[in-house]
């Protein structure tokens, strides 16, 4: 699928009442006063202007989204709210525009199941966390792989499950990257979707490497 196909798709869901979200990572987050945080997927903006209050006005959050619907309703949202420590940014996942060893905590809710490539979004985590960084990431797993007739399905896609992999991959994605262990917050018992099954789950890790 094409980044303008993409692009489209998410915008008519920004106009909707529609909500991608499958759990709640900035619930385990624990953001510090003075620490920088990236919402990886971060829709209409309530997390970012979450955790902007929560690290103070010398802290600072990136929100990212591949849908400019949802970059501008963010915007607009945090404008009103005379909310000046954040900045929203329109990009995709797999090649994000910041720097390198930024921040401090990294969290994402229901939006990496959506990357085409999922290992290149875990390799930018891992990359713009500093050292002892963390990530929070609550997602959905699939049991065994999806098939061809869900992956562009509107109602699987919007359930957040049309793109995901199994636990195993998924835990193999975050491994290559570079995290050495992942601590499993909450895991769901694996639910019917389609012809599979699948399940929810908040993971959060560290970057212990040196930079």
């Amino acid at each position: 699928m094409s980044l303008i196909e993409i692009n489209k798709r998410y915008n008519e869901l920004a106009k909707s009442d529609c909500c991608l979200s499958c759990g709640g990572a900035a619930n385990h987050a624990m953001p510090e006063l003075d620490e920088v945080c990236i919402d990886l997927g971060s829709g209409r903006g309530t997390d970012v202007l979450r955790l902007a209050e929560a690290v103070g006005k010398s802290g600072f959050v990136f929100g990212i989204d591949i849908s400019e619907g949802m970059i501008e309703k963010a915007f607009a949202t945090a404008e009103r709210l005379g909310i000046k420590n954040v900045k929203f940014i329109h990009s995709n996942l797999e090649k994000i525009r910041l720097n390198d060893h930024i921040a401090d905590l990294v969290i994402s809710n229901c939006t990496i199941n959506h990357a085409s490539d999922k290992q290149s979004v875990w390799n930018e985590i891992y990359r713009l966390l500093k050292k002892d960084g963390r990530f929070v990431v609550s997602d959905i797993y699939s049991t065994s792989p999806v098939p061809e007739e869900y992956k562009n399905d509107p109602i699987a896609i919007a359930e957040c499950w049309a793109g995901s992999v199994t636990r195993e991959e998924y835990l193999k994605q975050i491994e290559n990257a570079g995290f050495s262990k992942v601590t499993i917050i909450e895991e769901s018992t694996p639910y019917e979707k389609g012809k599979i099954n699948v399940a929810s789950w908040t993971i959060a890790g560290k970057k212990h490497s040196e930079i």
